[in-house]
């Protein structure tokens, strides 16, 4: 079954390698009616999201705003598996880093940075376009698919442009192998933690929000600079990425501070451009009092 699912996959993905990117969006424009109009995928989390996070606009604003959402999704979707055999070429086009020489300065220091990322705009092409724009080798952390031929699939894709991907079990073993080597690591800012014990509490887009912590966790182990990468959507197809820095020194921070810093800036970019954020992502799974309640009922 994990083999067919692959051949499948693959079929797909040299469907949309051969087809022009003004015929890729005809079809996008397809799916949206499909996605938003018959099968309605996830459209309970996404106002519901979207209605929790901002709780001024009026309900034709979050439906304008939802209804952009799902034609970016349809996008990045279709972007996406096309990025599996995209040219240099095209993803240096079409996914620019404006602000390479940021990046070069650490690394002629010899200085390893933490990059953090977010799902937005396409933070997929990011894992292809950016290994071809600085001289860091990137390190991405990501969790392996279950279907191994397709999650190999995509490995090999990613290494041809300078990416390598690493299971998010091997973070720790990856960080502490490569102490001595100058390497830029990427990792997810915005997704709900799966253990909230670990997690830190800041405040997010109107809501109390649980966030990952590993990039405040390994940018004080190391003593590594944070970064957050911006994608911009310049026009349908075409984006452009900025380095900004968050913090240089991690330990003059207390807990929780890095992660609250990244985590405004990116409430910040995502007020800017709404539609371009995940929305179908169940990001509040629960509040703080509600899993301090569940912690105390464990004991």
């Amino acid at each position: 079954m994990n083999k067919l699912t692959y051949y499948l996959v693959s079929f797909f993905v040299w469907v949309l390698y051969l087809m022009p990117f003004r015929l890729m969006y005809c079809f996008s424009d397809f799916l949206y009616l499909i996605f938003f109009y018959i099968v309605k995928y996830r459209k309970k989390v996404v106002f519901q999201n979207l209605r929790s996070s901002f709780p001024e606009k009026s309900e034709k604003e979050i439906k304008a705003i939802a209804k952009k959402f799902y034609k970016h999704l349809c996008d990045i979707l279709l972007e996406g598996i096309k990025g599996f055999k995209i040219s240099k070429k095209q993803i240096l086009k079409r996914h620019r880093l404006v602000n390479p020489e940021l990046l070069n300065e650490y690394y002629d220091k010899g200085q390893s940075v933490i990059g953090a990322t977010a799902h937005y705009a396409n933070w997929e092409w990011g894992s292809i376009s950016g290994g071809l724009q600085t001289k860091f080798g990137l390190l991405g952390f990501y969790k392996p698919l279950s279907n191994v031929y397709i999650d190999n699939l995509l490995k090999h894709s990613r290494s041809q442009c300078g990416t390598s991907l690493i299971s998010i079990y091997e973070t720790y073993k990856t960080f502490l192998k490569n102490k001595d080597n100058v390497v830029a690591y990427l990792l997810a800012s915005d997704q709900s933690p799966s253990n909230y014990n670990k997690a830190y509490w800041v405040n997010f887009l109107n809501h109390e929000t649980a966030c990952l912590h590993g990039i405040e966790k390994y940018a004080k182990m190391f003593n590594y600079p944070v970064l957050y990468i911006h994608i911009y959507r310049i026009k349908r197809g075409y984006y452009e990425l900025e380095i900004k820095k968050v913090i240089e020194n991690p330990s003059a921070y207390k807990e929780g501070e890095i992660t609250q810093k990244y985590m405004e800036m990116l409430e910040g970019i995502i007020k800017e451009n709404p539609s371009d954020w995940l929305w179908s992502h169940r990001r509040w799974k629960k509040t703080k009092q509600e899993f301090l309640n569940q912690t105390l009922l464990k004991k």
